[in-house]
């Protein structure tokens, strides 16, 4: 009988440690520079709505207003962010809709592939963002549509009036509101940098301008992976608008989406992703 209590517990032993060796290696696969010291950015998500559409404008900033005065707000972010969220939905029509019946319905464009702000369960589209527009859409008795495209074309659909906002965790800058106007602030992001868990570039690293000295230090081999039209790209890449330099002297490759980007860097296709932070914690715990 001892002899046989010793064989159980030398097999729980083995499994209880090949299980923990699983975990290791799952939760080691991406080191996330999360904490403030290293973030890159410091940004302001908000809606986008056309110039001369002031009345959307108000409805959503009074919505705001409201989520934030009662607690609501923190509630759908933590909600989303820790996991416990159920809301879904799903279009009740197949195609954007137009003409006469366009009236009926508050048309969202987003991109929704940038978790926890806009993403897909299923066939269904969920999210902070996407939480926000059905109520939105519930405050104006509208139905809501929402447009799923890439993140750039999302402002030219709005200025066309192709869609009534633009809800896809979007940072407000200058150049933007030159464009389109923005709804009242409702969280502040950065851009964070990641890495495969065994990467060696940044580990003696201890904040954000160690983290630029290194990426200036790279060649043209170094990739460094990041979404089309975010902030994150026009940091890397560098644009004169949002007046950031990039690094050109390595590479920057646009995806359409974070989360391909993560692939390739799990797959060792590119050295670094940079990526907003909250959805670089949710790709990199999903695809890890």
């Amino acid at each position: 009988m001892k002899k046989l209590v010793s064989i159980l517990v030398l097999v729980a032993m083995l499994v209880l440690g090949t299980s923990a060796l699983a975990s290791c290696d799952k939760k080691d696969t991406f080191k996330v520079y999360d904490t403030e010291a290293f973030e890159l950015t410091s940004e302001s998500y908000a809606f986008a709505i056309k110039k001369d559409n002031a009345a959307l404008l108000a409805s959503a900033d009074e919505l705001l207003a409201e989520l934030k005065g009662n607690g609501e707000l923190d509630k759908i972010l933590t909600s989303f962010f820790d996991g416990s969220a159920t809301f879904e939905y799903e279009n009740p029509v197949s195609s954007i809709p137009t003409g006469a019946n366009k009236d009926n319905y508050l048309i969202v464009a987003t991109n929704a592939y940038f978790p926890p702000f806009e993403y897909y369960n299923g066939n269904k589209l969920t999210g902070v963002d996407m939480k926000i527009a059905s109520l939105l859409a519930a405050k104006l008795n509208k139905t809501l549509y929402i447009a799923d495209m890439e993140f750039d074309a999302i402002i030219p659909s709005v200025q066309t009036g192709e869609s009534d906002i633009g809800m896809a965790g979007m940072t407000i800058t200058e150049a933007r509101q030159e464009a389109v106007n923005f709804t009242a602030e409702y969280y502040t992001s950065a851009q964070v940098l990641v890495v495969k868990g065994d990467d060696t570039v940044f580990a003696d690293c201890k904040n954000a301008a160690e983290i630029e000295a290194k990426l200036k230090a790279q060649d043209k081999s170094f990739v460094v992976g990041t979404q089309n039209g975010t902030t994150g790209y026009m940091y890397s890449n560098g644009d004169v608008d949002f007046l950031y330099d990039g690094f050109t002297n390595l590479t920057t490759k646009g995806y359409q989406t974070g989360a391909l980007a993560m692939m390739d860097l799990k797959n060792g296709k590119v050295n670094a992703v940079i990526l907003d932070k909250q959805p670089a914690l949710s790709i990199t715990k999903s695809i890890g």
